[in-house]
């Protein structure tokens, strides 16, 4: 029997912010201390934590929700996926990611409901309160071609 696991968490940051590091694969991997591979668009896919976490975003409406289909490495093969609702909430200063995860396997459902505290909540609480800009760590710097990369590394050596 399927089960829904429900949650939410405050943070530091606002509901825009949020949505952004959700579907922005360094900053998502950053927060998380792992792995992740990000398409941010309709019918893009994602991976997490080495393929541990797989599927695909459904539906975007941009700094307010994401639906996506999640499945881990923990479902059976008969198992379907589990359909993931994330809404963003708040104001420029405190934000709130309330979560509905429906479809989520019974032999499963305890862990995915721990596993958003101990790999997702806790862990962007600490990446967004750190020193230096409330975590957010600049982005690096991307190079439009080849040659600018080879510019830049060869300026930094």
């Amino acid at each position: 029997m399927a089960k829904t696991v429900t949650s939410s968490a405050a943070f530091p940051a606002s509901p825009r912010t949020l949505y952004r590091m959700f579907l922005d694969a360094g900053e998502h991997g950053a927060a998380i201390g792992a792995s992740a591979r990000i398409r941010p668009r309709v019918g893009g896919s994602f991976s997490i934590w080495e393929g541990q976490l797989t599927g695909r975003t459904l539906l975007l409406k941009p700094g307010r929700m994401i639906v996506q289909s999640w499945r881990s490495s923990t479902f059976r093969a008969d198992d379907p996926d589990s359909i993931l609702v994330l809404t963003f909430s708040g104001d420029a200063r405190q934000g709130r990611i309330s979560l509905v995860h429906v479809n989520v396997p019974d032999h499963d459902a305890a862990g995915v409901k721990q596993g958003w505290s101990r790999y997702y909540w806790k862990p962007w609480q600490a990446y967004l309160a750190a020193p230096g800009g409330k975590g957010r760590r600049a982005p690096a710097p991307r190079a439009r071609t080849r040659a600018q990369a080879r510019t830049r590394r060869a300026r930094a050596e």
